[in-house]
């Protein structure tokens, strides 16, 4: 089964217990990810290109760059993140992994969320890593540059969250890859305007605490509904 063993957590008894059968999902998708290097690149590697094209198509113009620079590096980011949804749960669908950790004495909740969060740590992260150097094409001032990096890191793992929920609502439809856009793309639609919007206010010279506020309490509360939605979606994926 995907060559690493599926998980069988014992039932978490307190925080600790947790805490292991988080470790416990996160390492084994982490290993099932540097085993398939190339599908896990191809999401970064759309985000550079995506993001390196537009200061070719613009031109030099540096003032032109840092308006639309905010709007291209969100989008590009919300993009590749949707191309990485598909593998979320398909592989454990399709080896019978996913029925295993449905019956496994460990909450499916809790396994669910060891998953999303492997997910953001190979998908969401390392665009964060890399959008500083992105964002020097657009020739960012330091400060909207951490702006920027901030914004990422509170609105990728938003990203993943909401994701999961779709991946979990088109597990085994067939066409699911495009159903899947269609059910995950309006619901960025927030995260894109206030990711983009902090940073953009902050060149502004506004501030962006307003923005990264509303982001951050997006993220809690994707983080509270989002498992559950995601576990309710998978039972009935399997029935």
């Amino acid at each position: 089964m995907n060559g690493v063993a599926p998980v069988y957590a014992p039932s978490p008894r307190g925080a600790l217990g947790a805490l292991g059968v988080l470790a416990t999902v996160i390492r084994r998708d982490l290993l099932l990810a540097l085993r398939r290097k190339s599908e896990v690149l191809t999401s970064l590697f759309f985000f550079v290109i995506v993001v390196s094209l537009f200061p070719l198509g613009i031109g030099p113009e540096m003032a032109l760059l840092r308006t639309i620079a905010p709007g291209v590096l969100w989008v590009a980011a919300l993009l590749a993140a949707m191309l990485s949804l598909n593998r979320l749960f398909a592989s454990d669908y399709a080896d019978g992994t996913l029925e295993q950790m449905v019956l496994s004495p460990a909450p499916l909740g809790l396994l669910v969320i060891g998953k999303i969060m492997a997910h953001w740590l190979v998908s969401g992260l390392p665009l964060v890593l890399i959008a500083p150097v992105l964002g020097l094409q657009y020739d960012l001032a330091p400060r909207p540059l951490a702006v920027l990096i901030l914004s990422l890191l509170i609105g990728t793992p938003l990203l993943s969250l909401i994701g999961a929920i779709g991946a979990s609502l088109t597990l085994g439809v067939r066409g699911g890859g495009v159903l899947l856009s269609l059910l995950t793309l309006p619901l960025y639609i927030p995260a894109l305007i206030f990711g983009a919007g902090a940073v953009e206010a902050d060149i502004s010279g506004l501030g962006a605490a307003g923005h990264l506020s509303l982001l951050a309490g997006l993220l809690a509360l994707a983080g509270f509904f989002a498992p559950w939605a995601t576990t309710a979606g998978l039972r009935i994926a399997l029935e």
